[in-house]
């Protein structure tokens, strides 16, 4: 299959009201062997911000601001940056910092993320 069909399937499911949307997206698309489907999938559950969409790409190690790709990450944090209403993602980052049970490299991550989108505002 295409590139392009893909990204419009994973664009669509971003938009889509349905919560089952957010899984098909996060079991299929954040966990893909292609960088380029990862991507577009955190673009896609980033856009969507909603609480369920923005704890995967956060809260997940190998997910949006954690994948073991750089340009995977960088794509879904300047996602982050780039959103209008950040109130949400914010307070997922601080939930994120306040669970114990968080590795500490997620808490990193989400420390370093929090920081950028404060001076973003």
């Amino acid at each position: 299959m295409s590139l392009k069909k893909v990204s419009n399937i994973i664009e669509a499911l971003g938009k889509h009201e349905d919560d089952d949307s957010v899984r098909v997206l996060c079991e299929l698309g954040t966990n893909h062997a292609n960088d380029e489907v990862r991507e577009l999938t955190a673009r896609a559950l980033i856009k969507r911000n909603s609480k369920e969409s923005l704890e995967i790409v956060i809260k997940n190690k190998g997910k949006g601001i954690n994948d073991l790709s750089a340009r995977v990450a960088m794509t879904a944090i300047n996602e982050l940056l780039a959103l209008k209403e950040k109130e949400r993602a914010i307070e997922i980052l601080e939930e994120t910092l306040a669970n114990s049970e968080t590795e500490q490299e997620v808490q990193d991550t989400a420390r370093s993320v929090k920081a950028l989108m404060s001076f973003s505002s």
